[in-house]
């Protein structure tokens, strides 16, 4: 499962708005790791079946997520581990689509297929959390990323901002940028900052996938960040909107007065934050979270820290806030849910708190 569950992450951009799956089919001649396809493609089940060469009647297999059980862009993946004869399944986690949802599982075990569940839940959740909240919540997966120095600054006095961070680190940041589906940003950044806000490799050069540009508020003629939508209005409506479009995951690039507004409503899953070591020392420059303020330690922020890379002399860290934890954990332990149900073997995984707490 393992194994599967890093293959799956070779898909993370082509993928979408399916998840991205991995999965692992040993055969009587050998083992054939699969993942999914572009849409309309192979899930990732059936590539590793074809593999194969479809010659796989009394094999085991394991894939990180619920095999599908309805006609979408392509048959049924159940129909073709049944007809297949494959014999034994291993099923990280269940699908939290309204479509699937433990039916893909019923369906193994009414074809008397032995059917294990949970084995490394918490890791395989954590890999799709975008794709788990879009399907349980109808919004994406917010990541808010921020470069600032030791002292908590993102900008000088006069709004200025370029570069906080090294090239590695911003070169980090355009590859969160590819996994994005839109990135989104305030008007005040586009008129000081003109940023084009695409996602491009070491060399400049433009990346495959592209995430859609939105912009809260005005956007002045001829700015770089042109084609990009406009937006005025409620956040969570936004969300909402990008939701019911298939998107799994936006970044909220800024400034300071657009990130406050998404933490104080506790839109924000994921806190992608690069510090250099700088030090503005001056209270003028602009704070990261703004003008927020708290009065007592009781009502400070925590989340866990799920993440980090140093990028030269920058630091990289990724944090999780604890509503995106719990419903994460939520998705995880559905599985155990259907196994009591349905009376399968359920491989006992740690919560998503502890795996966070684990060295890679």
């Amino acid at each position: 499962m393992l194994r599967a569950i890093e293959y799956a992450m070779g898909s993370r951009r082509s993928a979408r708005p399916n998840p991205w799956v991995g999965a692992l089919l040993r055969t009587k001649t050998g083992e054939f790791m699969g993942r999914t396809q572009r849409p309309g493609g192979a899930h990732a089940e059936i590539d590793a079946m074809a593999k194969a060469g479809n010659v796989v009647t009394g094999s085991s297999l394991s894939v990180t997520l619920e095999p599908c059980s309805y006609y979408g862009r392509t048959r049924p993946c159940v129909d073709a581990i049944i007809n297949g004869g494959i014999s034994s399944i291993s099923i990280s986690i269940v699908d939290p689509d309204e479509n699937v949802s433990g039916n893909g599982i019923r369906r193994l075990v009414d074809s008397h297929r032995q059917v294990t569940l949970g084995e490394y839940s918490s890791k395989t959740a954590l890999r799709l959390a975008p794709y788990i909240k879009q399907r349980l919540t109808k919004r994406p997966w917010v990541v808010a990323k921020i470069a600032m120095t030791l002292d908590g600054r993102v900008a000088a006095s006069d709004g200025s901002s370029k570069w906080i961070t090294s090239d590695l680190a911003r070169y980090h940041a355009h590859q969160l940028r590819a996994d994005s589906d839109a990135i989104i940003v305030g008007a005040n950044t586009v008129r000081i900052d003109n940023p084009r806000l695409d996602a491009r490799d070491a060399s400049g050069r433009p990346l495959e996938h592209q995430p859609q540009r939105i912009v809260l508020g005005d956007i002045p003629d001829g700015s770089a960040v042109l084609p990009a939508t406009s937006y005025s209005g409620d956040l969570g409506a936004l969300l909402d909107g990008l939701g019911s479009k298939g998107f799994l995951q936006v970044m909220v690039e800024g400034g300071p007065r657009v990130i406050s507004e998404f933490f104080n409503q506790d839109l924000v899953d994921q806190y992608s934050i690069y510090f250099a070591p700088a030090i503005f020392g001056s209270a003028k420059a602009l704070s990261a979270f703004g003008s927020n303020e708290v009065v007592t330690m009781a009502d400070i922020w925590r989340g866990r820290l799920k993440d980090t890379l140093r990028l030269g002399d920058d630091v990289y860290l990724e944090v999780l806030s604890m509503r995106a934890i719990g419903l994460l954990e939520k998705a995880r332990l559905a599985g155990k849910q259907i196994a009591d149900e349905l009376g399968l073997a359920y491989v006992e995984d740690h919560p998503i708190e502890e795996e966070l707490c684990l060295p890679e």
